[in-house]
């Protein structure tokens, strides 16, 4: 009855270090997106400005910042944030996976639940670690399955049209249309017998990118970070443990759908047939 009792106490002890924990890990998390997008928003600046903030840098506003030790600090925590908040938050992840799974298993075996035996700590280190090991197999094994259907749609597309030069019908001006390869034109729906909004796989991934940038709510000119900030934040309003609405199951799906989709692969690739 006592070791019944105390195996409630622990299990109850678990949920809330759980709890804790991923507080810690989702604003670690946080910190870390938004630092990265700051540090990527000054490199572009700095790519753009280039010998403009050279000139700056070496002048009254260059002086005043290395003069200000306040704002300093501060620039110098921007850049330690994304590598030092990285190995935090892989250690936190370890210590609630390793933590919370042996209280969980303590706790079920003081309350007399079948299936359950002793089990040393060493025992859920072991486990973090084969864990981490095939959920990183599963990640790759999916997104290269992934890439690769496209990249044959893509593929079998360029093969079946070989004139990919822009050519035109109807004329090019006011009323005529331009296509090529990538499916952008100025009118029309259909060519070469392939239909635009179907058949053509760059039409496709352009509306599927459009389609999971409008699930996540996020513009389609959106980088990594801001993406799994805007995905956190959706799959936290949207998970069907906290969302009692009847579609959140699937309005969850879509969400994880929509962030697997818009990958660092898939946002370069979009970028490039935007080009075109």
């Amino acid at each position: 009855m006592i070791k019944k009792i105390l195996g409630k106490g622990v299990y109850g002890l678990a949920k809330g270090i759980g709890a804790v924990l991923d507080g810690l890990i989702y604003a670690t998390e946080t910190m870390v997106l938004i630092a990265k997008s700051f540090l990527r928003g000054c490199a572009v600046l700095i790519s753009m400005g280039g010998c403009l903030f050279f000139f700056l840098m070496i002048g009254p506003l260059g002086a005043w910042l290395l003069g200000n030790p306040g704002i300093l600090l501060l620039l110098m925590m921007i850049l330690f944030i994304p590598v030092a908040g990285a190995l935090f938050i892989t250690y936190l992840k370890y210590v609630k996976y390793i933590l919370t799974e042996y209280l969980f298993h303590t706790a079920n075996c003081w309350m007399g639940k079948s299936g359950y035996s002793y089990k040393a700590f060493d025992h859920f280190k072991k486990a973090y670690r084969q864990a981490e090991e095939d959920r990183i197999k599963r990640e790759r094994q999916r997104r290269y399955e992934q890439q690769r259907e496209w990249e044959e749609r893509f593929q079998q597309w360029n093969q079946q049209n070989t004139y990919s030069s822009s050519w035109s019908t109807g004329g090019t001006g006011a009323g005529g249309w331009s296509y090529n390869q990538y499916g952008f034109g100025q009118s029309g729906h259909q060519q070469n017998g392939y239909s635009q909004g179907t058949s053509n796989p760059y039409v496709a991934f352009r509306e599927k990118y459009q389609k999971s940038c409008d699930v996540l709510g996020v513009p389609e000119d959106a980088d990594q970070y801001r993406v799994k900030l805007a995905y956190r934040k959706m799959a936290k309003m949207h998970h069907p443990d906290v969302n009692q609405s009847p579609d959140a199951t699937k309005k969850f799906q879509q969400i994880n759908d929509a962030y697997e989709f818009l990958n660092e692969d898939n946002i370069q690739r979009y970028q490039q047939i935007k080009k075109h």
